[in-house]
């Protein structure tokens, strides 16, 4: 079998690649970064020549030619390209051997996935009220981010860390005490604040606190993890494993948040949870678009310290993308279908939309992260 084209689609912000071959056989990725689409569909189209002739069942083979066999490697526009590559040539591995890909990978670890919804409101009684429904849609586990509750466009973080308790104790008073509850920050706090946050709701018992800080500075989760006892999770941001090498031998976090999307695919996250596993982390991963969002689950199957996963499936099914999932009372379960388990149709497809993430500011108007 040989790859004869690779190609890229868009349907509103998603982004799928094809990768097509002459058996008849067609690989379905998404290089879906969320922002700089069309940065990432112009490194698609140099990989197509480099692609096409090759062998689609030599994935790994691939993976590193395509990420060390030129002077620029690594960085979210050229992982997200990789990514999207790797997940389709898993989708050819599978349906050739006429398997789901999760057998390709050692095979199912548990029979369903626990997933967590993510709820808000503008104040801490709307809160408690939207944990209170995805409560009663079966969620065991909840995500909410009170750092959202500000003023259009101006985020002032002092003043919404300290918001942040009394929302944070009004969804766990509500909820009660077995429901998990994940607090997301969005990297958006400096380690003075962070530290501050993951203090103030210690009480409240979090399952952990998500990217409290940013992830270009990994060794500041040291200092962060020296003067609180909260569990941390991040990962999200990182790309390939050398991404998470002082995270993971520095145990300065407890929960991997890896995104199939942008860490390199199906090959790529097999091994960052290998690599956390060494240390005794669970993967939390982050969730990502829907074709994405089926490779992922294959890989939360298949590896032993898969904990928990965002949900970004159960209440959105585009009409492009036939799949198989079926959610039940906070759980994801899949039908056995050959590779990933998803088609494309194509003559569905939404024109491309450009999406960019909010710019905020601080009171004086500087930059604020998002």
């Amino acid at each position: 079998m040989k790859i004869t084209d690779i190609r890229g689609c868009f349907s509103g912000e998603c982004h799928y690649v094809l990768v097509e071959t002459d058996e008849g056989i067609t690989g379905l990725g998404e290089a879906t970064l969320h922002t700089r689409q069309l940065a990432v569909e112009g490194v698609i189209r140099h990989l197509a020549d480099y692609l096409r002739g090759k062998d689609p069942m030599r994935a790994e083979h691939l993976w590193q030619d395509i990420y060390r066999g030129t002077f620029w490697r690594g960085g979210p526009v050229l992982q997200s390209a990789l990514s999207a590559v790797d997940i389709a040539l898993w989708d050819i591995k599978g349906k050739a051997l006429n398997t789901p890909v999760c057998n390709l990978l050692g095979g199912k670890c548990r029979d369903k996935l626990r997933v967590y919804a993510s709820v808000g409101g503008s104040t801490p009684e709307a809160l408690a009220e939207s944990g209170l429904r995805a409560v009663a849609k079966g969620y065991k586990t909840l995500r909410f981010c009170p750092l959202d509750s500000h003023e259009p466009g101006v985020l002032d973080i002092g003043v919404q860390v300290r918001r942040s308790v009394a929302f944070t104790e009004a969804l766990r008073r509500a909820v009660g005490e077995e429901i998990e509850l994940i607090f997301e920050c969005h990297t958006r706090l400096t380690p003075p604040r962070a530290i501050e946050l993951c203090n103030a709701i210690a009480p409240y018992h979090p399952l952990f606190v998500e990217d409290p800080i940013r992830s270009d500075s990994p060794e500041m989760f040291r200092l962060l993890r020296q003067q609180t006892s909260v569990p941390l999770g991040t990962g999200e941001k990182c790309g390939a494993k050398w991404d998470y090498k002082q995270l993971i031998e520095g145990d300065l976090i407890d929960y991997v948040r890896t995104d199939i999307c942008n860490c390199g695919g199906i090959t790529e996250m097999k091994k960052i949870a290998a690599y956390a596993e060494t240390h005794y982390m669970e993967m939390v991963p982050h969730g990502v678009h829907h074709a994405g969002f089926l490779a992922l689950m294959h890989v939360d199957f298949a590896v032993p310290n898969f904990y928990c996963q965002e949900d970004w499936i159960t209440n959105h099914h585009p009409d492009w993308l036939d799949y198989d999932v079926t959610f039940e009372d906070g759980w994801l379960t899949m039908g056995d279908r050959p590779g990933i388990g998803v088609t494309l149709d194509e003559s569905l497809l939404r024109p491309f939309e450009a999406r960019e993430h909010p710019h905020l500011r601080r009171p004086d108007g500087s930059v604020q992260d998002w």
